[in-house]
């Protein structure tokens, strides 16, 4: 890899292995999963061996083994906790629900009705206490799984004293690796997980490159958007790291203090160079060749700076070369239309390489420093890649009447799983319990009836696939014990590896694990193997019944819900940002609050997923994909607003901001009720239908941010340069999150509105920044 750029030639790309390293980093942000599926297993190991030990000892049966191992699997699993201290407190009082649930089970094994009765209330709870955050999901797993086990091998109150010594066992042993030994140092996790910023960041910009060369036909720009969101994702992943690692009164003077603004406005950068792209390629822009290729060679010199293992003097090198192959771009006179948007690719590129090389280097160099300090009580996982979860109503019910999300799911899960124990020992009575897990799990984090369909689907799918990789798996061995086990743990890791990817997948590796494990103690067939996915059919379709048919969720009622609250956090982060900007004590952290609003956005899309799938009608696919679109919109300016406004402090401004971002916040509030009404249920709409953007107080800010915006310049007229770009980019800021407001309130009620074009270059901006910034 050279470190000059030539214009008119094309920059080196990275070699095969530094594209190896790249993607690595990238598929797993901060090596979450792999730590976990590596943990996990050697847990695993080690509650297998320290089980065998026992029962050479007593002479018990190889059922503590296997209780052991699988107490270890579910401890790993069951315990998301990002704290180190929380997440050991956590894993050790897994051992109360543990021992309790194991000694009911066994003495209740001599009756078999009293046993069904108490493990469907033992899986209602289960879920109940889900409400309670990761701690709850954990006990709630700790409970659910003991009872079913010690049912499942048929252990009475004779064993009882050996099934608590497996639960001892395989919890202490997920505490003594998971807590203890392989715990990871703050900076370590922070050091991948910036990797990981930069590979995915490098990923985006390498598919920009492509979007950005494309001439024939329609570039297609999905993978675009997938590639914003995955660097979204991981950027929230580092920002959460260096909040923890932060923590405590010492915060604001401590060694990584600010490199989460530097983040924050690395990855603002790079969400400017994709929407400037995207939007060039959505108008058809007739780009001059020689411009495309000169945006192309910028855009290729940030990929490769941004490229793992590109050592920092060949990274420098390259972002220079990125500001100067854009140069003759971004020096012209301020065009307008298609001009217009190639400038702004070119802006974009140009803050991309100041806010990366900027960031890289503090990143380096304030890591460095949090090693040197040793401050152990940082360490711990990074948190796992954001899986939106259902948080209660502070009232205990929803929003929109009826009972709470997870007090619904207990009673459509005692539903189900009743019916599964039924219809699973009619089909088998010595194999009921796999159509009762499919029946349980097919609730986990989800919201809707949709989702339910969703992951029930997936499982049934990974099940049968899974039943094909068994067979050719044991065929493979043929018997041979060694290589049954040594494909047996591969298989588990692969399965725990897979588990926040996709259940599917899940589904696949277990049924696998399950087919070797028939191998080894000689129970295989292939009968046995095709009544799992009966089972498994059986019970995820009985879950979904109950999903549908006992108090229902509707996926448009969990999205309004979700939209709810996302306009709700940009609406607290919109206040916080504006008491920052105008100096007022105890205004709070913006950054903080705009991170809040990038989770409830998270959870929006995910919330779509249902409505968006193939089998909903086209309008309705396109009316949701639509509205994701602007709330993601204005989440973005909502972030920039915050970065804004974590530096500003303007006390003067108030008497013509305040007025503006309390009318925008109004706008904001009342398309929050338009969704409401247009998403939730109609019994509870505020308005008919037919009902205008006015009789929700949607109005337009426009008048009130002009005069802001001037009186921003005239204040500033006299100041720094800097100072001025900053209070006017803050007001059209708020512009764009009105005229997105307005706009989606105006459509939704019937009346035609196209969205606005960025706002031109403001006066007195050099290169335009400023306007770029807020356009």
């Amino acid at each position: 890899m050279t470190g000059t750029v030539e214009r008119g030639r094309r920059l080196p790309v990275p070699a095969r292995w530094d594209e190896l390293r790249t993607w690595a980093a990238a598929v797993d942000p901060g090596h979450t999963r792999l730590h976990l599926a590596s943990v996990a297993t050697a847990a695993m190991l080690l509650a297998a061996v320290a089980a065998s030990v026992l029962r050479a000892l007593t002479g018990q049966p190889i059922t503590i083994v296997l209780f052991s191992v699988v107490l270890a699997m579910i401890s790993n699993l069951a315990v998301n906790e990002n704290d180190l201290r929380r997440r050991r407190v956590t894993t050790a009082l897994m051992v109360l629900p543990a021992a309790a649930s194991a000694t009911v089970s066994a003495l209740l094994a001599t009756n078999r009705v009293a046993a069904d009765v108490v493990f469907v209330l033992v899986m209602m709870v289960a879920v109940a206490v889900r409400r309670y955050g990761p701690r709850g999901v954990a006990l709630g797993m700790a409970a659910f799984m003991p009872f079913f086990f010690v049912q499942f091998l048929h252990a009475g109150p004779g064993e009882l004293p050996y099934l608590l010594a497996g639960a001892v066992i395989g919890i202490g042993s997920t505490f003594l690796l998971r807590c203890l030994v392989f715990t990871r140092r703050s900076e370590a996790v922070l050091d991948a997980l910036f990797r990981a910023f930069e590979a995915r960041l490098h990923a985006l910009l390498l598919t920009a490159v492509e979007a950005v060369e494309t001439t024939a036909g329609e570039p297609d720009l999905d993978p675009l958007v997938r590639a914003q969101a995955r660097l979204n994702e991981t950027a929230l992943l580092v920002t959460d790291r260096l909040d923890d690692t932060d923590d405590g009164p010492d915060a604001a003077a401590g060694p990584v203090a600010g490199l989460r603004q530097w983040i924050i406005d690395s990855e603002l950068a790079a969400e400017r160079v994709a929407m400037s792209v995207r939007r060039s390629v959505e108008h058809h822009d007739p780009i001059p060749d020689d411009d495309r290729a000169e945006l192309a060679e910028g855009l290729r010199a940030l990929a490769a700076a941004t490229a793992v293992g590109t050592p920092g003097a060949i990274a420098a090198r390259l972002y220079d070369g990125a500001r100067s192959a854009v140069a003759g771009i971004v020096d012209r006179p301020a065009g307008v239309g298609p001009a217009a948007r190639e400038q702004r690719i070119g802006f974009a590129v140009v803050r991309l390489a100041d806010a990366m090389q900027t960031t890289v280097e503090q990143a380096r160099l304030r890591i460095a420093e949090h090693h040197d300090t040793d401050r152990e009580t940082a360490g711990g996982d990074p948190a796992p890649e954001p899986v939106p979860e259902q948080v209660e109503p502070p009232a205990g019910r929803d929003r929109f009447g009826g009972l709470a999300l997870h007090t619904r799911q207990a009673v459509q899960v005692g539903v189900a799983t009743s019916l599964a124990i039924v219809v699973g020992e009619l089909i088998s009575p010595a194999r009921w319990y796999w159509a009762v897990i499919a029946a349980f799990v097919v609730f986990a984090g989800t919201a809707s009836r949709g989702d339910v369909l969703s992951r029930g689907w997936a499982r049934a799918v990974g099940t049968a696939g899974g039943v094909v990789a068994g067979m050719l798996l044991a065929l493979l061995v043929g018997g041979n014990v060694v290589a049954s086990l040594a494909l047996l743990f591969v298989c588990v890791f692969l399965a725990l590896y897979m588990v926040r990817i996709s259940q599917a997948m899940m589904a696949f590796w277990i049924t696998a694990v399950l087919a070797l494990l028939y191998g080894v103690i000689g129970q295989f067939s292939v009968q046995t193997l095709v009544l799992r996915v009966e089972e498994t059919v059986v019970g995820g379709a009985l879950g979904m019944l109950a999903a549908y048919l006992i108090l229902p969720t509707r996926s448009r009622t969990a999205f309004a819900e979700a939209l709810d609250d996302a306009l709700t956090a940009v609406d607290v982060s919109l206040r916080t940002s504006v008491d920052a900007a105008l100096g007022r004590p105890g205004a709070g952290d913006p950054l903080e609050k705009a991170r809040a609003v990038d989770t409830a956005v998270a959870t929006v899309r995910t919330r779509a997923v249902p409505l968006q799938h193939p089998v909903a009608r086209r309008p309705l696919r396109r009316g949701v994909h639509h509205t994701v679109r602007v709330v993601g919109a204005v989440d973005h300016y909502t972030r920039q607003l915050a970065a804004q406004a974590a530096t500003a402090s303007v006390p003067g401004w108030a008497a013509t901001l305040e007025p503006a971002a309390e009318r925008v916040r109004a706008d904001l509030d009342g398309l929050r009720r338009i969704l409401d009404d247009g998403w939730g249920p109609a019994a509870r709409r505020e308005h008919p239908s037919g009902a205008g953007p006015a009789d929700y107080g949607v109005g337009s800010a426009e008048e009130l941010l002009d005069a802001a915006e001037a009186d921003a310049a005239s204040r500033t007229a006299a100041g720094a340069g800097t100072e001025r770009t900053r209070r006017l980019a803050a007001a059209r800021l708020l512009r764009r999150i009105d005229q997105l407001a307005v706009g989606l309130a105006r459509e939704l009620c019937g009346q035609t509105w196209s969205e606005p074009a960025p706002a031109g270059r403001g006066a007195g901006h050099a290169d335009g920044s400023g306007a770029a910034a807020a356009g």
